[in-house]
C-alpha cells in the first residue's frame, strides 16, 4: 500500500483517539452499519481531501465499509493529526498522504497522489482537490460522477466555477446542509476556535476586546462563545443584514479600521482575502493577537505584516509568531491558517457526527444517481437531513411531537382564518 505519513509507529495512540471519537459519533456508527450491509459504494474509487483528524478517520472508515476503495489526503498543511494518519494506514489499511507541518510542495504532491487514485467520487474541504483536477487533470473530469464539498470557502469557489461554466463535475454542497452549518459551523467552530486560541496563547478571554470578522454561522458561533467567556465582542461585516443581526444580538458593530484600534484579539471567519490588512496593522495596539479560522491562510495579509515588521518574525510559543512594528508587538497564531485545527484538535466529535453522516449519505446519493447528475452545485436532500437529525435526537434520548391529522390538514388549507 502506497502512503506518506510522519511515523507509522504512532498508530497505537491514533487508534485510541479514533475509537474515543467514535464513542461520540452514534449517527455515523449507524450509517456505517447500514453501509456494511448494503455496500452502496461497491466498486467505486474515492479520494478525500479533508482534515486528517480522528473524526475524519471514522468517516473514511464508513466509506470503506460501504465498499469504496478510498484514499485520504490533507486539506490543510497544519491540520493533520499524525497519529491518526498512522492508525488509518496500519489498523484500517486506508492509504493516507498527510503530514502535519508539510510544506506547500508536499501538500500539493499529496493532493496529486489522491488524484492518481483516479477517483469516481471525491470529497473536498476547500475545493483544492476538485480545482486541481480541473486545472491539471481535466481528462479525469468525465470519470468523476460527483463530489462533496464541506466548507463555505469551497462552496464559494465551486459556485464561481459553475457561474463561469468551468465546473465539469456535479458537486454536492454539504456545507449548505442545516445538519452541517447550523451545528458544525456554529457550535463546532465557536468552541474549537477558542480552544485553539487558548492552547496557543494561554490567554484569559475574560475582559479582552475580541474582534470577530464575519457574522456567518462560524462568526456567530465564535462571537457567542467569546462573549460567554467574558470578552467584549466587536463584529465587523460587509453585509448589512448580517451586521444588523449582530447588532440585534447585542454586539458592537463597526468597520475593521475602527475595531483595529481597540481590539486585543482578532479572528477572521469570512472566506475572503485580506480582511485584516496593512492599514489595520498600522493602528493595532501593542500585544494584539491575530488569528484566522477561515479555511485558507489569505484572510490576514501576512506578506504586508512581514513587510511592515522591523524584524524577522520571532517564534515565541508553539503556533505563535511575534512581529515588531515600530515598537509594537503583534502576535500571529498558526501562521494565519485554521487556528482551531492547527493549534487544537478541531471540532468535537459529537458535532462532526452530523456533518460526516450527512457527508457519507451524500456520497450514497451520488452513487445512486450515477450518470443522472449535471455539472452544477446541488443541495443536500431534505430526506437526508431529516434522517440525520432524527438519529441524532434519538441518540440523545430525545423525542419530539408529531403533527395530528387535524394539524396537517390545517397547514395545507386556506379556508380557515380569523
Amino acid at each position: 500500500m502506497n502512503y506518506d505519513i510522519k511515523d507509522i509507529n504512532l498508530a497505537e495512540q491514533g487508534r485510541k483517539r479514533i475509537e474515543w471519537a467514535d464513542n461520540d459519533m452514534p449517527v455515523l456508527r449507524q450509517v456505517r452499519k447500514q453501509f456494511e450491509q448494503e455496500k452502496p459504494l461497491a466498486g467505486l474509487k474515492m479520494s478525500a481531501c479533508l482534515h486528517v483528524t480522528c473524526e475524519t478517520a471514522n468517516l473514511v472508515r464508513t466509506l470503506k465499509a460501504g465498499g469504496a476503495d478510498v484514499v485520504l489526503c490533507a486539506s490543510n498543511p497544519l491540520s493533520t493529526q499524525d497519529d491518526v494518519a498512522a492508525s488509518l494506514v496500519k489498523d484500517y489499511e486506508i492509504p493516507v498522504f498527510a503530514i502535519k507541518g508539510e510544506n506547500r510542495d508536499t501538500f500539493f504532491k499529496h493532493i496529486i497522489s489522491a488524484i492518481k487514485h483516479q477517483p469516481n467520487i471525491t470529497m473536498d474541504d476547500g475545493a483544492d482537490l476538485i480545482s486541481t483536477i480541473h486545472k491539471n487533470y481535466p481528462e479525469l473530469c468525465g470519470r468523476v460522477i460527483g463530489s462533496m464539498e464541506e466548507t463555505t470557502t469551497g462552496v464559494i469557489r465551486l459556485r464561481a466555477m459553475a457561474n463561469d461554466k468551468a465546473l465539469k463535475i456535479p458537486v454536492v454542497a454539504v456545507n449548505d446542509a442545516k445538519t452541517k452549518n447550523l451545528f458544525d459551523n456554529r457550535y463546532g467552530t465557536g468552541q474549537s476556535t477558542l480552544d485553539g486560541i487558548i492552547r496557543a496563547t494561554d490567554m484569559l478571554i475574560a475582559g479582552k476586546t475580541a474582534v470577530v470578522a464575519g457574522y456567518g454561522w462560524c462568526g456567530r458561533g465564535f462571537a457567542a462563545r467569546a462573549r460567554g467567556m467574558g470578552a467584549k465582542v466587536v463584529v465587523t461585516e460587509v453585509d448589512q443584514i448580517k451586521a444588523l443581526e449582530a447588532a440585534m444580538d447585542g454586539f458592537q458593530v463597526m468597520p475593521m479600521i475602527e475595531a483595529a484600534k481597540i481590539g486585543d484579539l482578532f479572528c477572521t471567519l469570512t472566506g475572503d482575502i485580506h480582511v485584516i490588512d496593512r492599514q489595520h496593522f498600522a493602528v493595532m495596539k501593542n500585544g494584539a493577537v491575530i488569528c484566522n479560522s477561515g479555511h485558507f491562510d489569505v484572510e490576514i495579509n501576512i506578506k504586508a505584516l512581514e513587510a511592515m515588521a522591523d524584524n524577522v518574525k520571532k517564534n515565541v510559543r508553539n503556533f505563535v509568531d511575534e512581529y515588531n512594528i515600530n515598537g509594537r508587538k503583534i502576535y500571529l497564531l498558526a501562521e494565519g491558517r485554521l487556528v482551531n485545527l492547527s493549534a487544537a484538535e478541531g471540532h468535537p466529535a459529537s458535532v462532526m457526527d452530523m456533518s460526516f453522516s450527512t457527508q457519507a449519505l451524500a456520497s450514497h446519493w451520488v452513487a445512486a444517481n450515477k450518470g443522472k447528475l449535471e455539472p452544477k452545485v446541488y443541495g443536500i436532500s431534505p430526506r437526508i437531513e431529516e434522517y440525520v437529525a432524527r438519529l441524532k435526537l434519538k441518540s440523545m434520548g430525545m423525542k419530539i411531537d408529531e403533527l395530528t391529522d387535524e394539524q396537517k390538514k390545517y397547514l395545507t388549507s386556506w379556508e380557515e382564518g380569523t
